[in-house]
């Protein structure tokens, strides 16, 4: 036998039960046999003919003028062999019984301690099953409510967390590369194109240079949206105690400048202590993106609407635009990440399509959700619900 096998063995959690459960029963046992041992030897010391001798030494002589030492000797003699010898039975059946609860103790906390570390080597071989590329596996452990169960089911919630996650990371993987896919091949095509035509001119190459550098600038804006949407989703954003109030007055007076520039009348109407737990640049970032969004939607004369109040338990921020509005199907998919509603003309102008996704991530990590009302042909209201903040 391999002799670290041997010791990981002997020293497995299934012996030391085993152990554990054979030194307190033989504790308990030696206790209790000690104290019989030493109940029955005094009481033997303590018998009536003893305590007749202690009288009759006080005496010379018996009534009839004998005496009777020599009987009581012989007596006194008998009497402490006697004890002797059943003294020394019990201490030997003592230690014989001793030995033998030593060893059935061994086996049956040995026997015991697997029957209850068990599910622990179903836990263990399930999750050696469980591979990192395979996370659908699940140790679905049957049996009594107990804390081993508890234990399992801890598990297998923190394996589909992890595959959800998994999932999560492998969609978003493929959407950013197909993203990163369509600017590189139009850079591409342009070149190779003008690459291999003998005859292609100056402004050939200056017009393929152009194309590519517009589409190296959607790209530059897409690794851009990449790194905030990866930073929003880190669950150790600043925790801080912020008015909204305050954050929102601000934001819509830095968009004032581009409202104006695109014609588009831009209102406020904000309620007072809007208190929440966040992280002041991470919301402003989520509202702005709402905001600019609206502004590029809206046509010139239209009126975006930013309203902010709160209830008894949420903060909430609307933008409500007079923009084309959006499908009942597009408005489930307008969080999504990627998602255009005019993808061709999205690509153009060098939008990724992560802005409203951005929005999703930070409100969810503090704690709130967004949600958007539209009609087609009239606008939308995007609204933006945090948990306030209650003071003790």
């Amino acid at each position: 036998m391999n002799p670290g096998k041997k010791t990981q063995r002997l020293g497995s959690i299934r012996t030391r039960i085993a152990l554990l459960y054979s030194v307190l029963l033989f504790g308990l046992a030696a206790i209790v046999l000690g104290v019989i041992y030493l109940s029955f030897s005094e009481s033997l010391s303590d018998e009536k003919i003893s305590q007749q001798h202690l009288e009759i030494e006080q005496a010379d002589l018996n009534k009839d003028g004998s005496s009777p030492f020599e009987e009581i000797d012989e007596l006194i003699l008998f009497e402490e062999n006697v004890n002797r010898n059943a003294v020394e039975q019990l201490r030997d059946y003592i230690f014989l019984a001793l030995a033998g609860l030593l060893l059935i103790s061994l086996t049956v906390g040995w026997y015991v301690a697997g029957i209850v570390l068990k599910p622990i080597k179903h836990i263990s071989f399930a999750a050696r099953e469980i591979s990192a590329t395979d996370l659908s596996k699940r140790i679905d452990l049957r049996g009594p409510s107990d804390e081993l169960r508890d234990l399992a089911d801890t598990f297998d919630e923190m394996l589909a967390r992890l595959d959800k996650a998994f999932r999560n990371q492998r969609e978003f993987l493929e959407e950013a590369a197909h993203e990163l896919r369509n600017p590189l091949a139009v850079m591409r095509a342009n070149l190779e194109v003008v690459s291999a035509d003998p005859d292609s001119t100056i402004e050939d190459y200056v017009a393929a240079s152009e194309v590519a550098s517009r589409a190296s600038d959607r790209m530059g804006k897409l690794v851009d949206d990449l790194l905030l949407y990866a930073h929003h989703e880190r669950p150790d954003l600043q925790r801080v105690n912020l008015d909204l109030t305050e954050l929102v007055i601000n934001t819509v007076e830095d968009f004032q400048a581009e409202a104006k520039s695109s014609e588009v009348l831009l209102e406020i109407e904000c309620d007072s202590n809007l208190e929440v737990v966040g992280d002041h640049s991470a919301l402003r970032r989520a509202f702005a993106n709402i905001l600019s969004n609206s502004i590029r939607v809206s046509e010139k004369g239209k009126h975006i609407y930013v309203k902010a109040g709160s209830d008894k338990e949420m903060v909430w921020i609307s933008v409500n635009d007079e923009g084309p509005g959006l499908d009942p199907e597009d408005s489930e998919k307008v969080f999504d990440r990627f998602w255009k509603a005019d993808g061709v003309s999205a690509r153009e102008a060098g939008r990724s399509g992560l802005g409203l996704a951005i929005v999703k991530t930070i409100v969810e990590t503090h704690g709130g959700r967004s949600t958007v009302r539209s009609i087609k042909g009239e606008g939308s209201t995007f609204t933006i619900w945090l948990p306030r903040l209650i003071k003790g």
